[in-house]
């Protein structure tokens, strides 16, 4: 396997990261991590040249922990993609969906899919992953054991699919950021970027608001801002930002100049292209 023709994802093949990889760079070679923090540390370490990390999904919310390890994970974002998430109920060959009694996969899937397990009277089981239930279903061969995954981890596991797009909300959506090494600024002018960066404010009134405001009065578009507690103080909050922009525009300028001004610890972890998506889901 070649580390330059190689991206990583959290998550055992058959995953719905999987899946991103491959359709996103279908030329490339798929590295299953454990963890997220595996999957940084296979770009750092030259085990992988991408990474493929899930930030949030259109019916669950944002991923647990994401946020807060990105900004230590040394790597950069250069790209987004957001992915159509099919969720299939599976089980063992010859199984039937009358044999079932419980089903197993990830508490996001799970809860994504409440209307078929209420509808059949199912028991879920929540594991780490959803391409890790069906691979332990799989490995047990019980008839009564089901597992919500995809297609594709269906086909790995050599699993009969018994129900395809078994997911409540039709938008079911993930999005996906692309992690490198080094960064990669898109040149200006080209096309809408977005600019992701994370800052701490302290717990005084009005903080915030003051450290923002120049991305309104320039006339810069946010897209996203997530607070999250670290270091378990409740006196100073980080957040997560997003806003559509160039660091080269001015108006980008004057807006970052004015956070700075207000805040402490701002870092850019990308400016990247947006993707098609984005206005089609917008």
């Amino acid at each position: 396997m070649s580390a330059e023709n190689t991206i990583a994802f959290q998550g055992e093949p058959g995953a719905n990261s999987d899946m991103a990889c491959r359709g996103v760079f279908p030329d490339m070679q798929t590295l299953a991590c454990y963890t997220f923090d595996d999957a940084f540390a296979a770009v750092r370490e030259g085990e992988a040249r991408l990474a493929m990390i899930p930030i949030d999904n259109s019916v669950a919310g944002r991923v647990a922990d994401i946020h807060h390890l990105l900004p230590n994970s040394g790597l950069h974002i250069i790209g987004e993609h957001f992915q159509r998430i099919d969720h299939h109920l599976l089980a063992v060959k010859g199984a039937s969906i009358g044999d079932l009694t419980h089903v197993h996969s990830h508490v996001h899937a799970l809860n994504q899919c409440r209307g078929i397990i209420r509808e059949l009277g199912l028991e879920p089981v929540v594991h780490a992953d959803t391409a890790g239930a069906a691979h332990m279903i799989g490995e047990r061969g019980d008839a009564s054991q089901g597992a919500i995954a995809s297609k594709l981890a269906g086909e790995i596991y050599g699993l009969e699919d018994l129900r395809a797009n078994i997911e409540d909300a039709e938008h079911n959506t993930t999005r996906f950021l692309i992690m490198a090494k080094e960064p990669i600024m898109p040149p200006q002018g080209e096309g809408l970027v977005v600019t992701s960066f994370v800052f701490r404010v302290q717990s005084i009134p009005a903080a915030l608001y003051k450290a923002l405001g120049g991305f309104a009065t320039n006339g810069v578009n946010m897209t996203k801002l997530e607070s999250y507690i670290i270091d378990g103080s409740f006196q100073a909050a980080q957040f997560y930002a997003e806003v559509e922009g160039h660091p080269f525009d001015e108006s980008m300028k004057l807006a970052f100049n004015e956070l700075r001004f207000f805040t402490h610890e701002v870092k850019v972890m990308g400016t990247y292209p947006a993707a098609q998506a984005r206005a089609e889901i917008g």
